[in-house]
């Protein structure tokens, strides 16, 4: 039976909190059975409870190659929970009446065409403004490299769309860099700049960037995909700049759970706004989504769970969050087409009942290597 080693790293924590040392080991063993069960080469992790970080590791290998263990630093492509974040922008303009969420989007990106009907910032906001998604496969392997938000833009801008705003939920990566352009318009920032300014640094987020094709981004993890025949191989390659606001970011699962209870705590948004992009919106004949402002809302054992997944080439990432209890699990895995739904729900659970009153525990010191069965 061939195997895989998987590597645990976990270093002293720098978090205040540190996870009860059983709990701890519970969740590396449901990672760990996971990464067998599906093959990933590498895992990343940071949770919190009670409002605050509590731990963060990598397990297995970010490099293959060159044999590079994953870390709690260690950076992935985050795909669509760019998706979130660029939500966040949008409702800070909204706030601040540079944006309002139901005028036409063409009232901020007047090089967008005329369509039909009109498309609103809500609509976009919450897949219902009938914009296409990918429609062929050299868009999804895009390598073509996009300088700016207006040359991504030309993609699918002339393109009729998909249903009348707001009859149809139709989820669309092409829609929310159409936001970002408004964003960049409302803001008089680049898109970036703005959320370096408005978001990432409020948030303490210190390692999230563009996903940059040519930037050198320490500790980037490499990405995998398997091929028909089961074997782990590399990647396609793919530029990302054709979709950054929808999912062209990169960072690390620290910093996506410091985004998660920044938007909680009312750092980036206030608690009536955060209340809004929580609840799910509804089409024009009145019945409802799952989708909010940004991200995925529904239920966990009768609590509220907001999230986002992502999945493009190299990667699977999830970001969810209980927003009552001040739970967060981020996940991040340099594998394609990976499954972590039901992994960060058995995480969340073992969560809930925690929280940072305690006086802070040692956390158990895992084993270095870990052998177990590759599933082919």
């Amino acid at each position: 039976m061939p195997w895989i080693v998987v590597i645990a790293v976990c270093l002293v924590s720098l978090h205040a909190e540190t996870l009860p040392p059983g709990r701890q080991h519970d969740i590396e063993r449901m990672i760990s059975q996971e990464m067998a069960r599906q093959n990933i080469p590498a895992v990343s992790i940071s949770v919190a409870a009670g409002g605050e970080i509590l731990w963060s590791s990598g397990f297995g290998l970010a490099d293959l190659e060159n044999y590079v263990p994953a870390k709690g630093s260690t950076v992935y492509r985050l795909g669509s929970i760019s998706k979130p974040i660029t939500a966040v922008a949008a409702l800070q303009l909204v706030e601040t009446g540079k944006m309002q969420l139901d005028a036409s989007v063409r009232q901020y990106v007047s090089a967008f065409p005329r369509k039909p009907w009109p498309i609103t910032i809500r609509q976009l906001l919450g897949h219902l403004g009938g914009i296409r998604h990918y429609d062929k496969v050299e868009e999804i392997n895009s390598t073509r490299h996009y300088p700016d938000l207006a040359s991504a833009l030309k993609t699918f801008q002339d393109d009729p769309l998909v249903a009348e705003p707001g009859t149809r939920f139709h989820y669309t990566t092409y829609g929310y860099v159409l936001l970002g352009a408004a964003i960049e318009s409302a803001s008089s920032l680049r898109y970036m700049d703005y959320l370096r300014q408005k978001v990432f640094a409020p948030a303490g987020m210190e390692r999230m960037r563009q996903d940059h094709t040519f930037a050198i981004i320490p500790n980037r993890a490499r990405g995998y995909t398997i091929s028909p025949d089961g074997r782990i191989q590399n990647c396609s390659l793919a530029d990302t700049s054709n979709k950054i606001p929808g999912g062209g970011l990169a960072s690390t699962a620290d910093d996506l759970v410091k985004f998660a209870l920044a938007v909680r705590k009312g750092t980036l948004l206030k608690r009536a706004t955060v209340d809004l992009m929580f609840t799910p919106l509804k089409l024009q004949d009145g019945k409802p989504t799952t989708y909010g402002l940004g991200w995925n809302v529904s239920s966990l054992d009768g609590r509220k769970i907001v999230s986002h997944t992502g999945g493009q080439q190299g990667v699977s990432t999830i970001l969810a969050m209980l927003p009552k209890e001040g739970v967060v699990v981020a996940l991040l895995t340099n594998l394609e087409r990976a499954t972590l739904r039901d992994l960060t729900n058995q995480i969340a659970r073992s969560l809930v009942d925690l929280n940072t009153s305690r006086a802070p525990s040692r956390p158990a010191t895992p084993e270095l290597f870990r052998t177990v069965p590759a599933k082919h």
